[in-house]
């Protein structure tokens, strides 16, 4: 991989387009939506916008292959990476897959092969894949669309077998596992091999263990929302009385971003096609939406000047609007961030 958000990485910077925000990154237009399809809503993580664009870019002819991640039949809990070139096999790998995955692995082959091809990755593997077509001129022949999610974290492999202990599941007995979907936010679902099921809340699994033990370069992570991608998509949370979303069960609904004029040309045709269904959303609306990347936003300046003082490796970030996002912090917040990481990094807890 050319670059990720890891220290010593290269980061690429946001595209220029019309509108820039310091946290939401680059965009055209911002929308809620789902897909018109109710198996693809239902399956997908939040309102299955990502894999119903995905399926109409198929459908449409703009590539005849999506390069994504789903889990893999032999490590269930774990991820492999697909490239499917039928919708069957798109909408079977939708939802989240909350641990490491490398989609990136096997682009050499994708790109040798020709033709052309969707990539979904997080939002480090489209800044990895944008660095490399600055060498590497296959990548914008092949790939005409690059799309992301909205991402706080990869937990480690400890965090989902902490999630299967309390499920009372052993790994060698797991048949399958969905971490999210089938509703929304859906459950973590684990199915044994003698098919017994036993579910946890999205609330839960995510809140209480995944969280707790997400990499260390994923906290200084200075774009988590996919500001490089051409479409970027999240949950559109609804909020809570105190002021962070509610995860009650609902219909699915999406957060939308087109951030290229690329990504707009294919929301716009996947709108005029029936694939998706949006209205317009005013961009402070993510700021209820997403209030903890926008507490991760904020947090990078005084985490990367944490590492500089301890003599660490940082990444190398420009055009990413650390600084400013940062001014949206207060003091207090910004000391605590980097006071905790300098903390974080003599503890050797990274």
């Amino acid at each position: 991989m050319i670059a990720e958000t890891c220290p010593g990485a290269v980061v690429a910077a946001w595209p220029t387009v019309p509108n820039r925000h310091p946290v939401w990154g680059p965009y055209h237009s911002i929308y809620a939506g789902h897909a018109v399809d109710s198996d693809v809503r239902h399956k997908g993580s939040s309102g299955g916008a990502v894999t119903a664009l995905a399926v109409h870019a198929l459908d449409s002819g703009l590539v005849d292959r999506v390069v994504h991640v789903t889990a893999n039949p032999k490590d269930p809990a774990g991820n492999l990476v697909c490239c499917s070139t039928n919708v069957a096999d798109v909408i079977e790998g939708a939802g989240s897959r909350y641990v490491s995955s490398s989609p990136l692995a096997d682009i050499e082959r994708v790109l040798a092969d020709g033709g052309s091809a969707a990539f979904i990755g997080k939002p480090c593997d489209v800044s990895a894949l944008r660095r490399l077509a600055l060498i590497d001129p296959r990548v914008d022949a092949h790939i005409p669309l690059m799309m992301a999610f909205f991402c706080a974290g990869i937990p480690s492999r400890r965090a989902v077998e902490r999630v299967l202990a309390a499920l009372d599941v052993a790994p060698e007995d797991l048949a399958t596992f969905r971490y999210r979907g089938n509703g929304w936010p859906g459950k973590a679902t684990a199915t044994t091999c003698d098919g017994r099921v036993a579910q946890m809340t999205y609330e839960e699994s995510w809140g209480r263990y995944l969280s707790k033990d997400v990499q260390f370069r994923c906290k200084i992570c200075p774009d988590a929302v996919g500001g490089v991608a051409d479409i970027a998509c999240a949950d559109a949370w609804y909020g809570g009385e105190t002021g962070y979303p509610t995860f009650d069960e609902l219909d699915g609904r999406s957060l939308i971003v087109s951030r290229t004029a690329r990504g707009e040309q294919v929301l716009d045709a996947a709108v005029a096609g029936k694939a998706v269904l949006i209205e317009p959303l005013a961009i402070t609306e993510i700021d209820l939406m997403q209030p903890s990347q926008a507490q991760r936003k904020y947090a990078v300046r005084a985490r990367m000047a944490a590492l500089s003082v301890t003599m660490q490796p940082r990444p190398r970030i420009q055009g990413l609007s650390v600084e400013a996002a940062s001014q949206r912090a207060g003091l207090k917040d910004q000391a605590r961030n980097f006071l905790g990481t300098i903390r974080r990094i003599l503890l050797r807890r990274r």
